[in-house]
């Protein structure tokens, strides 16, 4: 029974208009993001080695793929999430607009298996959505602006050679899509406890750019620093310290996905307790 849910929540996303749109609406930004990081390249690899060019040659061209790989990472972690939460959540609210919900859980379908269903089809999208970006960021960065050095500046500033590059870009784009899948269950979550479209959208907004925020401050507790969710979403940037600190980037997936399994738990018991019209 499970998985008939499953194949019937699968093709309602499939068969929404608005899923194309959210698609097309991302490789958008995305076009945006690779024509200003082509425009910004250069000025930051100048800013970058200002000091340096008085020393060193340097021979290549830098502002090449990878740097423009790096610069779209940075970039659309707050715009792919927010499109994300969008989307999402209106997977639930929209059931509640159209009342289809209550047809729906007419038939022999528990409260549990149709909100699990959703979270699980929820997950499933948003990876399908990263897997899609990455694969379009390497290829048309590639593509168009060829391989080379990557230069960085974190915590000093650091010099990959294109085969190290890539396979860290690549580990960056496989960390953030945790964090991509989080704020997508957060939204889905929040539709659970609001049930119209426009009070989850607003309430997933401030959620994402609070989360921004938050990854800022200092709390002046080391438990909150390490471990309070806004500081585990940007655990993709360790790629590109010069020596990786592998175990806290572990320990950052476990409990990022801990708080996932979190906020879907929490939905499912909010959803299950409460009245089915809005």
């Amino acid at each position: 029974m499970m998985k008939g849910v499953i194949r019937v929540e699968l093709f309602k996303i499939l068969r929404q208009s608005k899923t194309l749109y959210a698609l097309v609406a991302i490789f958008i930004i995305e076009g945006f993001v690779l024509v200003s990081a082509y425009y910004q390249g250069t000025e930051i690899i100048d800013l970058l080695l200002a000091n340096l060019k008085d020393t060193f040659e340097f021979k290549g061209d830098l502002l090449n793929g990878n740097l423009i790989i790096y610069m779209i990472l940075n970039s659309l972690w707050f715009h792919i999430p927010l499109i994300l939460m969008i989307i999402v959540s209106g997977f639930l609210t929209s059931e509640y607009k159209d009342r289809t919900i209550e047809a729906v859980l007419l038939q022999p379908v528990s409260k549990t298996k149709f909100i699990g269903s959703k979270y699980l089809v929820s997950s499933l999208f948003t990876l399908l959505v990263v897997f899609l970006l990455a694969i379009s960021t390497f290829g048309i960065s590639y593509l168009v602006f060829g391989k080379g050095d990557l230069v960085v500046y974190l915590n000093g500033l650091n010099f990959y050679p294109t085969e190290e590059a890539f396979w860290r870009l690549a580990s960056a784009f496989a960390v953030g899509t945790l964090s991509m899948l989080f704020f997508s269950l957060v939204s889905l979550t929040f539709a659970v406890l609001f049930k119209d479209a426009t009070k989850t959208w607003i309430v997933s907004a401030i959620f994402l750019v609070c989360t921004n925020l938050l990854l800022k401050i200092d709390f002046d507790n080391s438990i909150l620093n390490r471990f309070f969710y806004s500081k585990l979403i940007d655990s993709w940037q360790y790629y590109f310290y010069y020596e990786i600190p592998y175990e806290k980037i572990y320990i950052n997936m476990s409990v990022l996905f801990l708080y996932c399994v979190f906020v879907s738990i929490a939905g499912i018991i909010v959803f299950k307790k409460r009245d089915l019209l809005p």
